[in-house]
């Protein structure tokens, strides 16, 4: 129901159309067409819009949800979805994780297999007819490309190079638990018109990547099974469409987990409620559940050890945070009566701070309870725990580490503009 406006660009595989009843907005139009070879090889794969658009929208969903800074706005239809308006920087980043495909040929004596750590990352510029060379960080800062007001120099190559390594570690953790291989990753990054910012744009679908259940090449699931077709059949283009979908079903399952986890605050006194606050808070924004419960080890030692044994035993993840000043006994008995970590995170005063802590920190030999002093600080400890063994929560870790340096980046960059 969407009043299109004009065609702001086509491609081999979608449309971009102007969106005048949402301004600053375009619609991605996907195309039941693939390619290979810069399309040199070219065929109609009836239903591939729908699988393409339904990747590229979970996906996106995926890094949104985890933090990472993206034009996807909404999945309008079977086959298309809204986006910020981005001035699109004719660069395509690749991460690579391990040795395959065109780098082999770029890199004689290389094997393929060889992985990469870290990533591999390259970069290869848009140009049809000089099959999209490979360039050098430094061509990319002294084509002074400029999109959208924002000029293209050595922080935002270095926030874009960043960015895709971000990126590529949160999919292919994500494609883990169904033992799946991302083996390499192709995006491209665009310059927000309204926000002027840097964001993740384009589509990243099937023809995006390589994928390799259980690590083996044989069993590739990508467009690579496209690449490889030495005849285009109606039967191969049936088998490389299975494949398409064997995806489209499973990338939904990207943005859901198995795994469950909680943590579990017990404060000394009821005094200590907005210290523990802030750490369910911190816990909210890892999209881990916490509750809040007043118990004394020092004046009711069997009602703290019956609320840690109602936890233990309805078999979900816990971690338990220790909030208790003056003297802290509480971290210390839960970490000596139980098997999930525990973490103390006192909340000292002013005026005896510097001896209080030391309850938490001088523990008896065979306890392991960790100490910090941040509410935020206890709640990413245990998103660390969590995050062992759930995507969702570790992609919002390591979209936190990029947020974190990009804003040092820019903060640099700005503080070096006044200077000057």
């Amino acid at each position: 129901d969407l009043k299109l406006g004009k065609k702001v660009n086509e491609g081999k595989t979608k449309e971009v159309y102007e969106l005048p009843d949402i301004p600053g907005c375009v619609l991605m139009q996907s195309k039941d067409q693939i390619t290979a070879g810069n399309a040199a090889r070219k065929d109609r794969m009836e239903g591939k819009a729908a699988i393409s658009n339904t990747t590229t929208s979970c996906v996106f969903q995926l890094l949104q949800e985890a933090g990472i800074k993206t034009a996807f706005v909404r999945k309008q239809s079977d086959t298309a979805f809204i986006a910020a308006h981005c001035e699109m920087i004719p660069i395509e980043w690749v991460c690579r994780r391990i040795a395959t495909g065109s780098f082999l040929k770029r890199n004689p004596g290389v094997k393929e297999g060889y992985r990469f750590y870290p990533p591999k990352i390259e970069m290869f510029y848009k140009d049809d007819a000089n099959n999209d060379p490979q360039w050098s960080e430094e061509q990319l800062i002294e084509a002074k490309f400029c999109f959208a007001g924002l000029t293209i120099g050595q922080t935002e190559v270095d926030i874009m190079a960043r960015s895709t390594q971000a990126i590529f570690e949160i999919l292919e953790k994500s494609w883990q638990p169904q033992n799946c291989t991302l083996v390499d990753l192709k995006i491209e990054f665009g310059v927000n018109i309204l926000t002027k910012e840097i964001v993740l744009a384009d589509v990243i679908d099937n023809d995006s990547w390589r994928l390799w259940p259980s690590g083996d090449r044989s069993q590739q699931k990508d467009k690579q099974s496209y690449r490889d077709l030495k005849e285009v059949t109606p039967e191969a283009l049936q088998m490389v469409k299975r494949n398409f979908e064997w995806v489209a079903e499973r990338v939904e399952l990207l943005l859901k987990t198995k795994s469950q986890g909680r943590v579990v605050v017990l404060m000394g006194s009821p005094s200590d409620l907005s210290h523990c606050e802030k750490i369910k808070k911190a816990c909210a924004t890892f999209g881990i559940p916490c509750e809040l419960r007043v118990t004394s080890a020092h004046k009711g030692p069997d009602e703290t050890l019956r609320i840690k044994a109602e936890y233990e035993g309805d078999g979900i993840p816990t971690v338990f945070v220790a909030v208790a000043g003056r003297s802290n006994g509480l971290g210390p008995v839960m970490s000596g009566n139980t098997a999930y970590p525990v973490v103390n995170c006192p909340p000292l005063s002013a005026d005896w701070g510097t001896q209080d802590v030391w309850s938490s920190l001088r523990l008896p030999s065979g306890l392991g309870c960790p100490t910090t002093l941040s509410p935020e600080g206890a709640a990413q400890f245990a998103a660390q725990i969590f995050g062992l063994n759930n995507h969702l929560v570790w992609a919002k870790l390591r979209s936190s580490m990029l947020n974190t340096w990009i804003s040092l980046k820019q903060a640099d960059k700005k503080l070096r503009e006044c200077t000057l």
